[in-house]
Formats: C-alpha cells, sequence, structure tokens
C-alpha cells in the first residue's frame, strides 16, 4: 500500500486549530459542567441535605475527565481530518491543557459559569497547532535488515523494432 504524501504545512495547521479549539471547547465543557457538581454538592451539604458525592471526588473526577477529553477529541479530530503522525500535537496540546487548567483551576472552582481566561485558551490553541507541524520521520531500517524490493520497470508493451537473430540471449524469449 503506497503512502499519501503529506499535508502541506498551512492545511494542516488550520486543521489542527480547528481541531483544538473544539478539543479545548469540549474539555472546557466538560470540566465547568464536573466543577458545578462540586458546587452544588457543597451548598445542598451546607443545606443539610447531602448529594452523595464529596467535594474531593468530583473536583478529581472533573479534572480526570477534561485531562482525557482533550487528547482522545485531538486524535480523532486530526484522524478524521484524514492526518496522521498526530503524536507530537496530541502530546504538547494535553500539556498545554493541563497547565492551563493548574493556573486557572480558582476562577472556574469559586462560581457558576467561569472561563479560563480567554488569552491562555488562545495559547492552548496557538501552540498545540503549532506543534503538529512537528511529524516524526520513520525510522532508518537498521543495518542488517533487509531492504525493500527494488521496484521492477515493466517491460513496454511492443517493441519499437524487431529483434535481431544475433541480439537474442538465452534469457530473452524468441520471435
Amino acid at each position: 500500500m503506497a503512502s499519501r504524501p503529506h499535508t502541506p504545512p498551512l492545511p494542516r495547521l488550520l486543521k489542527a486549530a480547528a481541531v483544538t479549539a473544539l478539543a479545548v471547547g469540549a474539555a472546557h465543557l466538560v470540566l465547568s459542567d464536573t466543577l458545578r457538581f462540586a458546587l452544588v454538592g457543597e451548598a445542598s451539604a451546607a443545606l443539610g441535605s447531602p448529594t452523595g458525592y464529596g467535594t474531593a471526588q468530583v473536583f478529581t473526577t472533573a479534572l480526570l475527565n477534561t485531562a482525557l477529553v482533550m487528547p482522545l477529541v485531538l486524535w480523532a479530530g486530526m484522524r478524521l481530518g484524514g492526518e496522521r503522525r498526530t503524536g507530537a500535537m496530541v502530546l504538547v496540546g494535553t500539556t498545554a491543557w493541563i497547565v492551563t487548567v493548574w493556573n486557572g483551576i480558582d476562577a472556574l472552582d469559586d462560581s457558576f459559569g467561569a472561563v479560563l481566561p480567554l488569552r491562555s485558551l488562545a495559547l492552548v490553541v496557538g501552540v498545540t497547532a503549532l506543534a503538529s507541524l512537528l511529524r516524526r520521520r520513520p525510522a532508518p531500517a537498521p543495518v542488517g535488515a533487509p531492504s525493500p524490493a527494488p521496484r521492477i520497470p515493466s517491460a513496454p508493451a511492443a517493441p519499437s523494432a524487431p529483434i535481431r537473430p544475433g541480439n537474442v540471449s538465452e534469457t530473452t524469449p524468441a520471435s
């Protein structure tokens, strides 16, 4: 099976920016909605009617869910976009997302409907889209490994000149 040629850098960068924006939105939605459960749990516990989930349990679940959503959406989005070799993008995007959440979680944890700082979100999108341009090249074959079979060109359908009897060898079919 022949490998497809690489996508030029600009279309790949635009695809990566769109996919990353979608992934940031999905991960932010999961994070803020799950943190909302923590706030509701705190309020209901204060009123004497606990919901059954502890605040620490919901907070940990929120962080884990958002850390899992980001790489999944990045990888699936780029694969659906026809791109291969997305490992660097997924790794950089997930790391940038976790660092952004780590630095801005206090703003989300204290109120309903809060959003992480837009500059941080734009930075995550930009850095992740740029990381999509990093592609690992296939590793060269080891020294002792057999090389792939050489391509043998096909013979022309009809020779342009007749074969003379003196030029016929044992491997040439007789005319």
